[in-house]
């Protein structure tokens, strides 16, 4: 072989390799997109971020149910979903940090209200958005019902779909009701619990009477007037009438305080209830508490029965009403540093459409966590309970559109066609609807927000004394502005009540 010969075999070896290793993507080049088996394009999926408030531990069994989760998304619309559970005593912290360090989340659940996010314009509009990706979620809610989410004529979050009226009453251990004889149709105030508590407190010392809901307290759980979602200026008397005041210096805001600041110091409310961060149920299921104050609805009654611990007497001490408040408890909004808003609405649009998807957020995996009984009706499966289950979340009431849910063995089963006749039948406010934008005023509401932040827990749960600490709050409240934030709250609601005449 002559020296030229072997010098262009060389070259050949070399041109063959090269193209060797440019066909190692199957001949195409670096630009071209993926294609399924019949040539069509593949795209990668989107990836988005869920946050929502977490009221105790993240259940064990949360990573699979992301996975069940994103079985569902993946196919319906080529998205993968992250779930970010953050408990609530760290809620608020976190979603600031992460929306003001611009870290990836792209849909909220808020619990409570959506005011505190857009006094720091931390949502988007969703008009369009809901146009274009959430026809199901608008074909799902009656249009009073997006009202509550409207601020300046445009849409920032949309609650779910439940119960959106609410009564509130008390409910206690059945068998400690059993046996201290404890009459519960004499139960029908506030002021009527006192001598229950009292037996409670004589007979069983290492029980707690009454336990205040976890992070609010025995004053906020019974309101007798329309919070108007925030309580930095109120409607009394259930929202009868439009006249916005303030409740902190009204007299029977007064007298609840001192009610229960007696009831503290004769040990009938849990002592560490201004920094308890145990789910009330838990301190119930778990032997040291008695009663709660709590909202009921229709389903109120079966679930505590059906809970998991002691069985429950439940008694309504303020009857049904709608307010915007009931509608802005739960709901769901798109921040502002969402990069992928549109898939965002469209996985929210599943959460209010997809039975499936609905299911899984609800009660977890079909054969794991659930085995469907009949029909509609949902149990437990063999070796599985509500102490031992990996999911056990239960919020319905957060994910979506409640009455795509499956309805748990004991419940009704036409609970949800009840629900629906409830929310129609219950008294309404006046106010019903509006939502105050608090933009003209954002800094005297973010510094009245702090002021009521320190003082209602303690006072609330009657740790200190009203009779010092009210007149303190009241002076710093003043100096925080909250007669501006009350005019303000004042001029909004006569315009909205004029435009919707």
């Amino acid at each position: 072989m002559t020296k030229k010969w072997k010098m262009l075999c060389s070259l050949l070896l070399i041109a063959t390799l090269l193209l060797s290793a440019c066909g190692g993507n199957n001949g195409k080049s670096e630009d071209e997109e993926a294609v399924d088996s019949s040539g069509n394009k593949v795209e990668e999926p989107t990836e988005i971020t869920v946050a929502f408030p977490l009221y105790g531990s993240v259940p064990k069994d949360m990573a699979l149910i992301q996975d069940a989760v994103n079985e569902v998304t993946l196919k319906r619309i080529n998205t993968k979903v992250e779930l970010l559970p953050i408990n609530f005593s760290s809620w608020q912290q976190q979603m600031n940090l992460m929306l003001s360090s611009d870290e990836k989340l792209d849909l909220i659940g808020i619990v409570g209200t959506f005011t505190q996010f857009m006094s720091k314009n931390q949502l988007l509009p969703m008009d369009k958005l809901l146009n274009e990706q959430g026809q199901g979620i608008l074909q799902a809610l009656d249009p009073a019902y997006l009202e509550a989410g409207k601020v300046n004529n445009a849409i920032y979050a949309v609650p779910t779909l439940r119960d959106m009226a609410t009564s509130y009453g008390i409910s206690m251990r059945k068998d400690l009701v059993e046996k201290y004889k404890i009459d519960v149709d004499k139960i029908n105030t506030l002021a009527d619990l006192e001598e229950p508590l009292k037996a409670i407190k004589a007979g069983e010392p290492d029980l707690a009477p009454l336990l205040p809901p976890t992070f609010s307290s025995v004053v906020n759980a019974l309101p007798t007037y329309d919070s108007l979602i925030d309580r930095i200026g109120v409607l009394m008397n259930r929202g009868d009438n439009l006249k916005v005041v303030d409740l902190f210096e009204t007299e029977e805001y007064a007298q609840q305080l001192k009610l229960v600041r007696k009831w503290y110091e004769e040990g009938l409310i849990l002592k560490d209830a201004t920094t308890n961060k145990v789910n009330e149920n838990e301190l119930i299921n778990s032997n040291r508490g008695f009663s709660t104050i709590t909202v009921i609805n229709p389903m109120s009654y079966a679930n505590v029965s059906n809970s998991a611990g002691y069985p429950r007497v439940i008694k309504e001490l303020l009857p049904a009403i709608s307010m915007s408040s009931t509608l802005t408890n739960a709901m769901w909004g798109v921040p502002v540093t969402s990069k992928v808003p549109e898939k965002a609405m469209e996985f929210l649009n599943l959460m209010y459409t997809d039975k499936e998807l609905v299911n899984i957020l609800d009660w977890g995996i079909e054969g794991k966590h659930y085995v469907v009984k009949s029909d509609n009706i949902i149990d437990y499966p063999p070796g599985v309970n509500a102490q031992n289950s990996g999911y056990t979340l239960g919020y319905g009431w957060l994910f979506g559109n409640q009455f795509l849910s499956y309805v748990w063995n004991g419940n009704d089963p036409d609970i949800w066609k009840k629900v629906d006749e409830y929310n129609k039948s219950a008294y309404k406010s006046k106010a019903l609807g509006f939502s105050f934008d608090p933009t003209p005023v954002k800094t005297e509401y973010a510094n009245v927000s702090n002021v009521i932040g320190q003082y209602f827990l303690p006072l609330e749960t009657g740790s200190v004394d009203p009779e010092k600490i009210l007149p303190q709050f009241i002076d710093k409240l003043k100096t925080a502005g909250i007669d501006k934030v009350i005019a303000e709250k004042q001029k909004q609601l006569d315009k909205w009540a004029e435009d919707n005449k």
